[in-house]
């Protein structure tokens, strides 16, 4: 059997009110709450990736300023580990009120908020990610070295 590890990318995207960027969506039969995520495509530079997904999930125009970090996931519900490549993005503007298939809505929310959804969350990641943001990690773009760009 091969193993077959997922990338992704995920954006934190405060406001100037605190509140962050959460994208609520159908996922394995659940509604779950995330940041703006998915999958890097082929070819796809890992940041136009996190430009894309930002504006389908969220209909905003996110973009990346720093990286946050790296992390790795094995999610119990399909046993898929995914490497989530985390940048830490500033809304732009939003331009359209159109989002991707599965999902609901995009909204604006405080940390409190978010923590208390609980195992409404994707993952574990998603409170990680903004504690880790809130503490000041933060490194330059340019720690990704990506061929595509």
């Amino acid at each position: 059997m091969t193993w077959t590890p997922h990338a992704t990318v995920a954006v934190v995207v405060e406001d100037s009110q605190g509140r962050f960027l959460m994208v609520e969506e159908h996922s394995n039969g659940r509604i779950v709450f995330n940041q703006p995520a998915g999958h890097v495509e082929e070819d796809e530079a890992i940041l136009d990736a996190v430009r894309r997904e930002a504006l389908e999930e969220t209909g905003w125009e996110v973009e990346p300023e720093h990286f946050l970090g790296l992390y790795t996931y094995k999610a119990p519900a399909n046993g898929v580990t995914y490497y989530r490549f985390c940048f830490i993005g500033k809304a732009r503007q939003r331009v359209t009120e159109e989002l991707d298939t599965g999902i609901i809505a995009a909204h604006w929310l405080s940390l409190e908020d978010i923590r208390q959804l609980g195992n409404k969350l994707r993952s574990p990641l998603v409170v990680k990610s903004i504690e880790d943001y809130r503490k000041g990690r933060c490194y330059p773009l340019d720690v990704i070295a990506d061929s595509q760009t």
